[in-house]
C-alpha cells in the first residue's frame, strides 16, 4: 500500500510548507498532495491562502521522488487547454512525477469573491468535468483537438511539448454515483474519496458498477482515500493534538464538501493506526493519503516506517 501526504496550504507560508514537503519525503511517503482553493474553505474565509497550482511547481522543484498532484484542482477554476498545459509543464519541473487530480468544484464563496461563473448546479458543473476530463485526456494524448461541445471550444488545440510520461495519469475526486463515477469510469487512472470503511466500500462497489456500465475493468482505476490520522504513543494524546488543529482551522462541528462528518479518523499508536487502515488495504485501496494542515505535524509524518511494519506484521 501507498502513502501519500496532503497539505492544505492555507494558514502557512513557503518555507513552513517547503520544509514540510522535503520532510514527508525523507520520511518515505508515496506523494505529496496540494488542495486548490482560492480562499480557505476551512475556518475564516478571508485568512491567508496558497494558490495550489504555482505552489505545486514550487514543490516539484525542491523535491525528488514523490508523485505531485493537487487533491483536487477546481475544474471551473481553469479552461481544460490551461489545465493540460499546467499539468505537462508539471511533469517536465518534476521529472515526470506529476498527476493531474480534477473535482467539480463546490466552494462558492471563492468563485463569488473573483468572479468565476459556478455554474447552474451541482449536475451542470459535473457535465463541464466530464468534457473537460474528455478534452484534457486528448490533449496530453498528443492529439490535435477541434471541439464544439457544450461547454468548450477548441480549434486545432495542441499540447506540446509532450509530458515526459507517456500516459499522464488523471485523478478524478469525488463520489457522486450518477455522474462523477460515471466520469471516474469511463476517463480517470485514479479516484480519490473520503470515509469509513463502510463509505469507501459503498462507494467502491458503485464505482464497480459504472465500469461494467462503460466496459472498463473495475481493477484498473486506482482508488485512493483521503483521511485524518495523528500517530502519537497514546490515542490521548493524538486526540489533543487534532483537537488543537481543528482549533486553529475552524473544523469543530464542521462538515465536509459531500455532508460527511469532519473529524479524526485514525489516531493514536503506529499498531492503532495500522490496525485502522488495515481494512483498506484489504479492500483494495491503493493509497491512503493523510492530511497536514499548519503547524503540519512532523511527528507524525516522521512515524510513517513504524505504521508500514505494523502493516506487515
Amino acid at each position: 500500500m501507498k502513502f501519500g501526504a496532503a497539505f492544505w496550504i492555507e494558514r502557512t507560508g513557503w518555507p513552513d510548507l517547503r520544509d514540510a514537503c522535503l520532510a514527508v519525503e525523507r520520511a518515505g511517503f508515496d506523494s505529496i498532495w496540494l488542495d486548490d482553493h482560492l480562499l480557505c474553505d476551512e475556518g475564516d474565509w478571508r485568512d491567508p491562502k496558497l494558490e495550489g497550482g504555482a505552489t505545486l511547481s514550487a514543490v516539484a522543484a525542491v523535491t525528488t521522488r514523490v508523485r505531485l498532484g493537487l487533491l483536487v484542482a477546481a475544474n471551473t477554476f481553469r479552461n481544460p487547454g490551461l489545465t493540460a498545459k499546467l499539468a505537462t509543464t508539471l511533469d517536465h519541473v518534476s521529472g515526470g512525477r506529476a498527476v493531474l487530480g480534477l473535482g467539480g468544484a463546490w466552494f462558492e464563496r471563492e468563485h463569488d469573491a473573483f468572479g468565476i461563473p459556478f455554474g447552474a448546479g451541482f449536475g451542470e458543473r459535473l457535465d463541464r468535468l466530464d468534457e473537460s476530463v474528455m478534452l484534457i485526456r486528448r490533449l496530453l494524448d498528443g492529439e490535435r483537438v477541434s471541439h464544439a461541445g457544450r461547454f468548450y471550444a477548441f480549434a486545432d488545440a495542441v499540447c506540446e511539448p509532450r509530458p515526459v510520461q507517456a500516459h499522464l495519469p488523471i485523478l478524478v475526486g469525488g463520489s457522486g454515483p450518477k455522474k462523477t463515477l460515471r466520469t471516474v469510469a469511463l476517463r480517470a487512472d485514479l479516484w480519490n474519496g473520503y470515509g469509513d470503511l463502510a463509505t469507501i466500500t459503498r462507494t467502491s462497489e458503485t464505482l464497480r458498477e459504472r465500469c461494467a456500465e462503460v466496459g472498463r475493468p473495475f481493477e484498473q482505476i486506482e482508488r485512493t482515500v483521503t483521511m485524518d490520522v495523528v500517530v502519537r504513543d497514546e490515542r490521548e494524546a493524538a486526540e489533543r493534538e487534532y483537537d488543537r488543529l481543528a482549533a486553529i482551522h475552524g473544523l469543530a462541528g464542521e462538515s465536509g464538501s459531500d455532508g460527511s462528518a469532519r473529524g479524526l479518523n485514525a489516531a493514536g499508536s503506529p499498531d492503532d493506526v495500522a490496525a485502522y487502515v488495515r481494512p483498506f488495504r484489504d479492500l483494495g485501496i491503493g493509497e491512503l493519503i493523510w492530511i497536514f494542515r499548519h503547524p503540519f505535524d512532523l511527528d507524525t509524518a516522521g512515524r510513517l516506517a513504524e505504521v508500514r511494519r505494523a502493516l506487515e506484521a
